[in-house]
């Protein structure tokens, strides 16, 4: 059974950073485009940034360009998810996907209030 962990999720006052992570024990990172996702309450589900699985190539919603950043480590088998400048329009659960595989990770919460 493939799993996907995200961790790095929590409480930051606005204007805080936090760094989310994502791994696998069963299924090797490199090989895939992976992307980060996020849902607020009563929203859709909604694309926050992607990577390729070769070259680097990123992108990202409007809404978090220039704060988030998207990168990977392959040697460590994991896809980062670097915040910024958070506001508490971030607030949501932040899922790792990897989307040529269909597969999703549980979820890590965060929330951004003072």
């Amino acid at each position: 059974q493939v799993q996907l962990v995200e961790s790095g999720g929590g409480l930051v006052q606005p204007g805080g950073s936090l760094k989310l992570s994502c791994t696998s024990s069963t299924i090797i990172f490199q090989r895939y485009p992976a992307a980060w996702y996020r849902q607020a309450p009563g929203r859709e589900r909604e694309l926050v940034a992607c990577i390729v699985s070769i070259g680097g190539s990123t992108n990202y919603a409007d809404s978090v360009k220039g704060r988030f950043t998207i990168s990977r480590d392959n040697a460590r088998n994991t896809v980062y998810l670097q915040m910024n400048s958070l506001t508490p329009e971030d607030t949501a659960v932040y899922y790792c996907y990897l989307p040529t595989r269909n597969y999703w990770g549980q979820g890590t919460q965060v929330t951004v209030s003072s």
